[in-house]
């Protein structure tokens, strides 16, 4: 999309309007009133979204404290900084925001940033990696009681499951078994209690898999990819052996070096650690934001850190790479639950 025609679309009253519904949402998401404190931690490029939420915030006499990455080093941020540890410390906050674009290389300060929020402040947290206005008119502007209805659906259908089988149209065909151990954690939306966190706009529900195998046909990428490249002009094809990638393909031979160097980068950056299950039936198709895209209904999977603080898993790494697929077909256990994309709970 040309940067006029951006403006065009920002200029307009209607997106503006739902640009506004989309931070009150986010506010909603968190159960924000005027007995909270909210931390917002947001960049340059991301500031006027952050002052959105910051403003609806005061509007329910809520106290706010907007901060900004590049007063914290230089980006990419590799590592939590002290400064930030000590600022948050300070404030006490109730509620926290991340509204800031992905650089390569950041996952490895936000990967530490999230157990200190939810497990040592116990703060709400609302994250929102990639976040743009665009999302905010789109997958914020949700109907969140009915994600939260979907989402809690299809939790109960896969909290117990032993074996997910996906196929989709451009020739994804893999299947995940499930460690009766590991939590599946339901991102529903609402986050009223302390402690709890979600990646906004939401969505979804994701576990660590004990094992995955297969291929999997990808249109979007995780990380400073989803910035770098949308849509993917060619969708990138990897194939999964024993929970781990083994051979990644394209067209676009760049796109899939780069993804291949990436995940083979660090120790455990190859192994599949997360696999979910996208609940946002609003969406109907990708945009080439991660942030959202992980949402639509369907499979989305993920290589490296499996959020062992949350899922329980029994292994870590140092980056965290997810890839969707479109127009899934799911069996949770024999039971067909997605066909083509749409639900048939």
């Amino acid at each position: 999309m040309s940067q006029q025609a951006i403006t065009n679309i920002q200029s307009n009253p209607e997106f503006e309007a739902r640009v506004q519904r989309g931070a009150e949402n986010a506010l909603n998401c968190m159960g924000v009133t005027a007995t909270d404190r909210l931390f917002i931690l947001t960049d340059y490029e991301r500031g006027a979204i952050a002052r959105r939420v910051a403003a609806a915030a005061l509007d329910r006499h809520a106290a706010v404290s907007v901060h900004f990455l590049e007063h914290y080093g230089k980006r990419p941020l590799t590592a939590f900084p002290e400064s930030l540890r000590r600022d948050l410390q300070q404030f006490h906050p109730t509620v926290t925001f991340y509204i800031a674009t992905t650089r390569p290389g950041e996952i490895g300060f936000r990967i530490p940033l999230l157990p200190f929020l939810t497990q040592e402040l116990r703060v709400r947290h609302g994250h929102m990696p990639g976040i743009d206005e665009q999302l905010m008119a789109e997958g914020m502007c949700a109907d969140y009681d009915q994600v939260y209805e979907i989402t809690n659906k299809v939790y109960e259908i896969v909290r117990q499951a032993e074996r997910i089988h996906v196929t989709s149209i451009k020739g994804s065909d893999l299947t995940a078994t499930f460690h009766k151990h590991w939590k599946w954690i339901p991102c529903h939306g609402r986050y009223h209690e302390q402690g709890q966190w979600g990646n906004l706009p939401e969505g979804e529900v994701f576990t660590a898999p004990a094992d995955v195998n297969g291929v999997v046909v990808c249109d979007v990428l995780g990380d400073f990819f989803s910035a770098r490249y949308g849509v993917l002009k060619h969708p990138v094809r990897i194939t999964i052996k024993n929970g781990h990638a083994t051979e990644v393909t394209s067209e676009d031979a760049t796109v899939a070096k780069e993804l291949r160097d990436y995940l083979f980068s660090v120790p455990n950056g190859n192994r599949v650690g997360e696999f979910a299950i996208g609940t946002l039936i609003s969406l109907k198709q990708p945009v080439g934001n991660l942030l959202q895209d992980e949402k639509i209904p369907g499979l989305h999977i993920a290589f490296g850190n499996p959020y062992p603080e949350y899922t329980g898993a029994d292994w870590d790494a140092r980056i965290h790479v997810d890839v969707v697929p479109t127009t899934c077909t799911i069996e949770v256990d024999g039971r067909l639950i997605m066909r083509d994309g749409a639900f048939c709970l």
